[in-house]
């Protein structure tokens, strides 16, 4: 049994906002006097079917109320994916299919499951009640939000005063996601700090329906591999949680020193008390910063795949980046023979590289290496026949096969 002192601790780490915290401790020890765990949600549109580690921060702060003995409730929006939020955008989100939503759905369920505990997490769609109001519910609902208070957010303001098009179901967005709280009676919902907008909402519309209104935690959001922009698979900069150990392993290594105590914080299971044993460490010069980064980059691998795949992970990462030997497994490609090929082409097509001007600039950082030997000339080609390894970067290796 936790203290509220515990609770809060835990409950509170990492977190922006906490709306309000003099509320949270009500609430916790009214769920101490009655034995009634607090009911706790994060809700995720099913946009895209793959998750990075910028969306387990929620999933890691939901695994601490699990931890804590509350009820976690993973909403998936499939309903409000139909509509696409609107929250960052500069412009009109496209919607999804119903087909989309229920693959994206499914491929959710699989992956949270990395880091809740599937027994105890609750996963409910919001269909399952906005899916039931009629026209004058739509219509109720739409009377409690003022045009004035939408354009307090910056994104609708912003592509009002820029002439962008702003379609008046995007204004329903946040009603409807706070809809959602009132439906499930939530104690508490989380959110990052990009969607304090709508998590708010869900508080005002549980008061004016007469029930005590929920508590608000927003979490950070993650900064991708680069150090600077919000984790973002657009950008490339992010670590998803469905790749192979060695990426993920070698990903988390690549982070900056600066970036390390923040993933620490937002991502693992380790003790506040634990991680700042690790930093105060490093600062006296006691441990390596690279040994710290490796035993998160252990854990992070482990999570989601396995202890000893981490550990074979290592053993690899170590072999080829360190002993400049060749990883174990090494992906193929087989071409067609068509007398010579441009370099950089050859790149796209085995997978190294996104464009010919993205080939071209990895050879221009001398980068690039065939059969060992590095190529920087962005106008070489070579034969196609027989088998050639190619190497972009320290991460990147495929071997082609030409027939």
């Amino acid at each position: 049994m936790f203290s509220i002192d515990e609770e809060i601790a835990l409950i509170e780490r990492g977190v922006v906002d906490c709306i309000s915290r003099e509320e949270l401790v009500k609430k916790l020890k009214k769920s101490h006097d009655t034995g009634v765990p607090l009911k706790v949600k994060a809700g995720f549109d099913p946009t895209a079917p793959d998750l990075h580690l910028g969306h387990t921060v929620l999933l890691q702060k939901l695994k601490h109320f699990q931890d804590l003995g509350h009820d976690v409730y993973f909403l998936i929006g499939d309903f409000t994916g139909m509509i696409g939020d609107p929250t960052g955008k500069s412009e009109t989100r496209k919607a999804l299919t119903t087909e989309q939503v229920a693959l994206n759905a499914e491929s959710y369920k699989e992956q949270v499951f990395k880091i809740l505990d599937p027994e105890k997490t609750r996963v409910v769609f919001n269909s399952t009640w906005l899916g039931k109001l009629d026209s004058y519910d739509m219509i109720r609902l739409a009377s409690e939000l003022t045009v004035a208070r939408m354009f307090e957010r910056e994104d609708f303001r912003t592509r009002f005063e820029t002439g962008k098009p702003i379609s008046i179901h995007e204004f329903l967005y946040p009603l409807i996601q706070g809809y959602d709280s009132v439906a499930m009676q939530a104690d508490v919902e989380l959110g990052g700090t990009d969607q304090l907008f709508n998590v708010l909402m869900g508080r005002d519309l549980q008061r004016s329906r007469g029930q005590e209104p929920q508590i608000v935690l927003t979490m950070p959001l993650l900064e991708g591999l680069d150090g600077v922009n919000k984790m973002s698979k657009s950008l490339g900069n992010y670590i998803g949680i469905t790749e192979s150990a060695d990426s993920i392993y070698g990903k988390v290594l690549s982070v900056s020193d600066e970036l390390m105590f923040r993933y620490y914080d937002l991502l693992s299971d380790l003790s506040g008390s634990e991680i700042a044993l690790l930093k105060e460490q490093m600062h006296k010069g006691e441990i390596h910063p690279k040994e710290v980064k490796k035993k998160l980059a252990r854990e992070l691998t482990a999570r989601f795949h396995s202890v000893e795949a981490a550990r074979a992970a290592e053993e690899n990462f170590e072999k080829v980046f360190q002993q400049g030997g060749l990883p174990d497994e090494i992906p193929e490609v087989r071409l067609a023979a068509t007398g010579e090929i441009w370099l950089p082409q050859l790149l796209v097509e085995a997978g190294l590289v996104n464009s010919t001007s993205d080939g071209r600039r990895m050879m221009q950082q001398n980068a690039v290496a065939l059969d060992g030997q590095k190529i920087a000339d962005p106008a070489a080609k070579i034969e196609t026949r027989g088998e050639v390894l190619l190497k972009v970067g320290k991460r990147r290796f495929c071997k082609v096969i030409f027939a």
